[in-house]
């Protein structure tokens, strides 16, 4: 299989396999949309962690798939392109992306779906679709200015220029730099520690930052109000609450 889902103390690894380079062809892409919902379903998965290998996150596109494909082609297979990375995106549960060596492309945008990013001193990351007369397709006209503002955005995708590690940390397109052969590990604790959290609250917390940041902020805080509400409802919130009076501060155990 070209993406495997592994499953270790409430933490999901959707692992890339496709040497030697990651490329996301087709029959990637949809086993990738495949996973993230098994993801989504699997109540023992309370967190996710992407990761492409000690080498390589994932270089881009197959471009040999895609040179072969018409104006035709494309239209059919553009929306469940993004559709695979929108499935990743939308998994309500914390997903961290553990990035090796290069990023490129769809390999960028993969790790745009995530909630976080761990990279390597060795990462290098990009959108470089421009240098084949092309511009990104699998969503990083648009999350990439939400992640890093508009102009920041437009910089790396009208030039098509790859960033190091470091640089991606200054533009806020990484949250941390760390060796690389500490990259999973690091990740992987960064989930495993969200894994023994409140679900319910991580997924509240989720949606509403995500929804919030595609709407005006009336509209934001009305989804907030009603996560913050429902959240009255739940266990996890009585045992909190139980734990803190009882225990003090950061003592509840959710699991």
């Amino acid at each position: 299989m070209t993406v495997n889902l592994e499953v270790a103390e409430g933490v999901g690894t959707l692992r890339l396999d496709r040497p030697p380079m990651n490329a996301l062809d087709v029959a990637t892409q949809d086993r990738l949309k495949e996973l993230a919902e098994e993801a989504t379903r699997r109540e023992d998965v309370r967190a996710v962690v992407i990761y492409g290998g000690e080498k390589v996150f994932a270089a881009g596109a197959d471009i040999k798939e895609m040179q072969a494909m018409d104006h035709t082609a494309m239209v059919l297979r553009a929306r469940a392109l993004q559709d695979a990375f929108t499935a990743v995106a939308r998994i309500p549960k914390p997903v961290v992306a553990a990035v090796t060596g290069y990023a490129l492309g769809g390999g960028c945008e993969l790790a745009l779906c995530a909630d976080y990013r761990i990279a390597g001193e060795n990462a290098k990351l990009g959108q470089p679709e421009i240098l084949l007369g092309l511009i990104p397709g699998a969503g990083g006209t648009q999350r990439l200015p939400r992640l890093i503002g508009p102009s920041k955005a437009k910089d790396l995708i009208f030039t098509g220029r790859m960033v190091k590690a470091e640089e991606a940390l200054a533009l806020g397109l990484v949250d941390r730099v760390v060796p690389a052969d500490e990259v999973y590990e690091q990740a992987h604790a960064w989930a495993a520690r969200l894994a023994q959290g409140p679900a319910l609250a991580l997924r509240a917390a989720k949606e509403a930052v995500d929804a919030g940041l595609e709407t005006d902020i009336d509209t934001g805080l009305t989804v907030e109000r009603n996560w913050f509400a429902g959240l009255f409802a739940t266990e996890d919130r009585e045992r909190g609450m139980r734990s803190f009076v009882e225990e003090g501060p950061g003592k509840a155990k959710f699991l």
